[in-house]
């Protein structure tokens, strides 16, 4: 299964949980300090949280949400043919998870597109050696 991430900036995060939480019907399927994500089945949705005071209701980046690696492999393999180059990050933590993703550069506005998939928890918002990473940055 697929679905999209939508990764917000907030001021206040125990205020936004309340908000999502009322607004989505459901409560966050995980949450940590300055970070929070919503597992919504309908609207199929990834909400992530990610208190950064001061940029409140800005866009952090957006994402596809894959169910495995071969998915990931697969739409990396697809965009690069239709000219889109990215940014690999495998094994990587982020977000509190360890991840197998790719970065798609380019947008014409910006905007950050990340196409991942969760291979495990992980004890950090990010390791050091992903500090540089635009979910983390």
């Amino acid at each position: 299964m697929s679905r999209i991430q939508l990764a917000l900036n907030v001021d206040d995060l125990e205020e936004s949980i309340a908000f999502y939480s009322k607004l989505f019907a459901t409560e966050p399927a995980k949450t940590r300090p300055g970070y929070a994500n919503f597992v919504v089945a309908e609207p199929p949705l990834k909400l992530v949280l990610m208190e950064n005071p001061g940029t409140g209701g800005s866009l952090n980046h957006l994402g596809v949400e894959v169910a495995d690696t071969d998915a990931v492999d697969a739409e990396q393999t697809r965009l690069a043919e239709a000219g889109f180059a990215s940014i690999d990050e495998r094994g990587t933590e982020c977000c509190y998870a360890k991840q197998d993703k790719f970065w798609v550069e380019g947008a014409p506005n910006g905007e950050r597109w990340e196409v991942y998939t969760v291979l495990g928890d992980a004890p950090t918002m990010c390791a050091p050696a992903e500090a540089a990473s635009p979910c983390c940055a």
